[in-house]
């Protein structure tokens, strides 16, 4: 037991001036600031608790709680200043906003079987003072059934022990209602170092208890969210690797087919992250060796971001190749694109520029839905080819058709099709100046394709990304 006498609630001077009133005026101040700071703060993450991103539910429910928590630190900061009651004084007197955890205090005499509530405790317990108050023994039926063995056991250990009492229970208000208290207390010792007496105090911690558990409940939402962000984008960087081509050698045509060794086309492409590693999107390339001598350069995007989009990219980039092998020029070709996503058990809007050039003859036959057009970087300048009509998006209007264009390549030039974050046109992750444009002279004095796309690496590593990107570079023999 400890050696030392605890001085009850009756002992302590009533109505008695802390021995430092400026300290604890100062720290009332601060407390106030950081109130009115705190109000601030969330007036900023108002309505954030109904929102369905799981970080605005977290942040909005520690902002209550620390909202909580500055409110109980101030009345307990106004009650020290002021004192213990006086005879008549109660704490129901203070303002309803500087008392947002209610405490009163008790005290079990062993010795005269006297119990002392305070009027607060009454009113915590919704019990009326001329029921009196509960001794050790009686207090246990207040609380709810799963709790009362903890009581017990914190009381034992108070009074056989000489350990203070530091616990949560809960008890069931007359209204029916459940409320969480929190229980200080300390054995109180007569002179002979035995109890002789109990003495406790009670805070009402319900509404402080509701938002701990906002901010858990929350949290492990939040946590969860993040799991599952990271699991999909791991997934659709592995679809995405699994499907987008790499190249470590120029593209040849396929073995007899009708290629001249000076049409033939060096080609190398790169898939291009956005800043934020979650923005993965459904954007594609593709360079395919034809049957018959051609050469297939595709490019487009779906909107959305995630495994659904990559995976519905995957389907359209395999629908791409079936046509083309079959023979499907680009202008038809995007025709049944257009109705597949549109007609798929997850309808997509997105966009799609498809090339089929023929080395023989250097011709490009090339159409686009909603597309950027491809960029024909020639002698330090560069133009975007420029076909009858743009093109609606794909999915947008079923049985849309498709224009194609035809342009005669020259040894030398560089063709590029890239998909929106590197667009010249409009806002895009560049800032809506394009990156492209600019790097028309470094292009024509390229060696190779891969040495454009390492061009287009350097430019790009530089800039906030908000979305991916990806670039393909053909280059025409000279």
């Amino acid at each position: 037991m400890p050696s030392p006498s605890s001085a009850s609630p009756a002992e302590r001077p009533a109505g008695g001036e802390p021995s430092a009133p400026g300290a604890v005026d100062a720290l009332i101040s601060q407390t106030r600031r950081l109130r009115g700071g705190l109000d601030a703060v969330r007036r900023e993450t108002a309505g954030e608790e109904l929102s369905d991103d799981p970080l605005g539910r977290w942040r909005r429910a520690l902002c209550d709680l620390a909202a909580h928590q500055l409110d109980d630190l101030g009345t307990h900061l106004d009650r020290l200043r002021d004192g213990f009651p006086g005879p008549g004084e109660t704490v129901a007197d203070e303002p309803a906003a500087l008392s947002p955890a209610p405490a009163g205090g008790a005290e079990w005499n062993l010795l005269t079987d006297e119990v002392t509530w305070s009027d607060e405790l009454f009113r915590i317990l919704g019990r009326l003072p001329e029921e009196g108050a509960l001794t050790l023994d009686e207090f246990p039926s207040l609380l709810v059934e799963d709790d009362r063995e903890l009581l017990t056991a914190l009381v034992t250990d108070c009074l056989v022990d000489g350990k203070p009492i530091d616990g949560e229970f809960r008890v069931v208000h007359p209204d029916g209602t459940p409320r969480t208290l929190h229980m200080l207390g300390e054995p109180v010792l007569d002179d002979d170092g035995c109890t002789a007496a109990m003495w406790a105090v009670l805070r009402d911690v319900t509404a402080l208890r509701r938002s701990r558990d906002a901010v858990a409940a929350t949290g492990d939402s939040l946590r969860a969210h993040t799991r599952r962000a990271v699991a999909e984008r791991r997934l659709t960087a592995e679809l995405q690797e699994a499907v987008l081509p790499p190249w470590r050698e120029p593209l040849r045509a396929a073995p007899g087919g009708r290629a001249e060794a000076g049409g033939t086309l060096d080609v190398a492409a790169r898939h291009l992250p956005a800043t934020d590693p979650l923005a993965v999107g459904g954007d594609w390339f593709d360079a395919l060796p034809l049957p018959d001598g051609r050469t297939l350069l595709s490019a487009g995007g779906l909107t959305g971001r995630g495994v659904t989009t990559a995976s519905a990219m995957a389907v359209l980039l395999g629908a791409v190749r079936g046509m083309a092998v079959a023979g499907t020029e680009p202008g038809p070709l995007l025709g049944c694109l257009n109705h597949l996503a549109g007609v798929s058990d997850r309808p997509a809007l997105g966009s799609a520029v498809c090339c089929r050039y023929d080395a023989a003859t250097r011709t490009l036959l090339w159409a686009r839905a909603g597309h950027p057009a491809p960029l024909l970087f020639r002698e330090g300048r560069v133009t975007a080819l420029r076909p009858p009509t743009a093109g609606l998006l794909l999915g947008a209007v079923a049985g849309t058709g498709y224009a194609q264009a035809e342009v005669r390549l020259r040894p030398g030039d560089v063709l590029v099709l890239h998909t929106g974050g590197l667009s010249p046109h409009g806002a895009d992750a560049d800032g809506g100046t394009g990156l492209l444009p600019g790097l028309a002279a470094r292009f024509t004095a390229a060696r190779s394709a891969q040495e454009c796309v390492r061009t287009v690496l350097e430019e790009w590593s530089g800039a906030v990304r908000e979305d991916d990107a990806c670039v393909l570079v053909a280059r025409v023999a000279s």
